[in-house]
């Protein structure tokens, strides 16, 4: 009734107005005002009746069924002719709000030339990694990770994490990758490599690494001078192949990891990291190994340049303490990596490694990588990887080493 009370009062001043102007060739014509403000009023009263209807409450229980079905919504328009949004329509929106983000990583790997020591297949489909990830309340996230290998399908890592713990604590439980370095903690997708350093093959167990079920604590706090640290421990089952054996269920494995991280500016930072782990292993009963890394990671990425150009420094030490009976046998490895992104496509690095063996100090390996990568897109790489590795012994691999790897979802970011 508003809208029509509107109607006759500017109905009336237009009508005044007209019999009033002169009619020289440049007035509009009285007819064509009334029928475009008419219009307009029109529009006015479709949205305004629009509003009414999304603010009135819907018949609940007798009340609904007694109303019948209730029509799906149209479309309003503007007085311009476009459509409104139209919110509610379709239940097509919600239907996955509950279901977890998927994604599958497919990691082939083919290799040409000779490795005595340390033979891996011609060709093979290495891993397809199938991720599951979701929020589960606004107090905690859950991230599951499926390996499909030719041995078999297992459970990588899956793990529940508190994000809103007292005292700003962060804790996770379930089977996770330990916070042991750096490589330790990374899945095969996400190393700049197509294969892992000698230390890890030799000191941190390997592909598998530090990888059990346990529960972990971490805290993040501000430093001085603008430095940001994170101080991590973690309790395991204690079971971690070739490096811890449970022999009872108290021989749990502990491990801890402090870092640093600093701004130097907008572009470049540095992350230093010390790490610790202690377990049980199978020389004997109440036998350990214990375990010490320092890492350091030197990052260079221009803010509006980084999907450009960027460079990448990594280096990871290890000290290994394994006890046996009446002796205490102790080894050292390290690796140092860097890496350049030439363009938007293209990536270039190298790797040095050199590292004892833990059962063996005296046996020593070395070798060095050159790797250069091409990203078709963020979805996929192609890698190809020179590798020569001289093992204890003077055995010498000569490798070429090619990765593809294809991502089909949203993949949760990888430890930064």
């Amino acid at each position: 009734m508003r809208a029509i009370a509107v109607f006759s009062v500017l109905l009336i001043v237009s009508a005044s107005a007209s019999a009033q102007a002169p009619t020289g060739s440049g007035q509009i014509p009285v007819e064509e005002r009334l029928k475009a403000l008419e219009e307009k009023i029109r529009a006015l009263e479709a949205e305004v009746q629009a509003l009414r209807a999304a603010q009135t409450p819907a018949p609940t229980g007798e009340a609904a069924t007694a109303a019948g079905p209730v029509a799906a919504p149209t479309a309003a328009t503007t007085p311009t002719g476009a459509q409104l949004p139209v919110y509610g329509g379709s239940s097509a929106a919600g239907t996955n709000v509950l279901n977890p983000g998927l994604s599958v990583i497919g990691n082939f790997l083919g290799r040409m030339g000779r490795n005595r020591v340390r033979p891996v297949r011609t060709l093979e489909m290495h891993e397809t990694e199938i991720a599951l990830q979701a929020i589960v309340d606004p107090f905690a996230r859950a991230d599951f990770f499926v390996s499909v290998t030719p041995e078999g399908v297992e459970l990588e890592e899956g793990f529940l994490t508190f994000t809103s713990l007292p005292g700003g604590l962060v804790a996770k439980v379930g089977k996770m990758r330990a916070a042991f370095g750096k490589v330790n903690a990374l899945h095969n997708d996400g190393l700049p490599w197509a294969d892992r350093p000698l230390v890890t093959e030799n000191l941190v167990a390997g592909e598998e690494g530090i990888n059990d079920a346990g529960f972990s604590v971490s805290r993040i706090f501000a430093g001085p001078r603008n430095l940001f640290l994170e101080a991590t421990g973690e309790v395991f089952r204690g079971e971690s192949e070739d490096l811890f054996t449970p022999t009872r269920q108290r021989d749990v494995s502990v491990v801890g990891h402090f870092r640093g991280y600093k701004d130097l500016s907008e572009s470049t930072n540095i992350d230093l990291g010390f790490s610790y782990a202690r377990g049980y292993n199978d020389a004997g009963p109440d036998l350990t190994t214990n375990l010490y890394g320092v890492d350091a990671t030197f990052r260079w990425k221009p803010l509006r340049r980084a999907i450009y150009n960027s460079f990448l420094a990594r280096a990871e030490f290890v000290w290994s303490q394994r006890e046996e009976i009446g002796f205490t046998q102790r080894a050292f490895g390290f690796y140092t990596s860097g890496e350049y992104r030439l363009n938007r496509r293209w990536t270039v690095g190298g790797r040095y490694d050199r590292s004892e063996r833990a059962l063996a100090a005296n046996e020593t390996d070395n070798g060095f990588s050159a790797i250069l990568t091409y990203w078709p897109s963020e979805f996929s790489q192609i890698r190809g990887q020179y590798r020569f590795a001289r093992y204890f012994g003077k055995q010498d691999a000569n490798e070429l080493r090619f990765q593809f790897l294809f991502n089909l979802g949203a993949h949760g970011a990888h430890p930064f």
